[in-house]
């Protein structure tokens, strides 16, 4: 069985950095895009089976990023986290109605990420 794919779209490149190292201790690839055009590229390459996308971004925001891939029928079923901040608080529901499959606060840890990730993709350990 392949290794999942997941993609983190950030404008932060520490951000994805951290969320690349957090999940380096699993059995699954990761890719990253800067903003929600470049992800679409990032998703030609190769379907992510999970994306963790930030709602605040240049170029293409998360939210028209979500609402895009949401009503790609191709792309519908790849379930996607959102990388929330405070400020963000009032779209959370309206993200999760347009399809998102959760969300995670920032500033998280790697604790909080891996919670939001569980229900919605199994991670194996990675071998030692």
């Amino acid at each position: 069985m392949p290794r999942p794919l997941i993609l983190t779209i950030d404008d932060s490149k520490a951000l994805r950095l951290f969320i690349a190292k957090a999940l380096a201790n699993f059995q699954c690839d990761t890719d990253e895009a800067s903003n929600g055009f470049n992800a679409f590229f990032a998703i030609e390459r190769a379907r992510p089976d999970l994306i963790l996308l930030d709602v605040l971004m240049p170029v293409m925001e998360g939210w028209e990023t979500l609402r895009r891939l949401k009503a790609a029928p191709e792309l519908a079923d790849i379930p996607v986290i959102m990388l929330t901040s405070p400020a963000d608080r009032p779209l959370i529901a309206e993200l999760l109605t347009m399809g998102a499959a959760g969300t995670v606060m920032k500033p998280f840890n790697e604790a909080a990420l891996l919670e939001a990730i569980k229900p919605v993709l199994k991670l194996k350990p990675a071998k030692r």
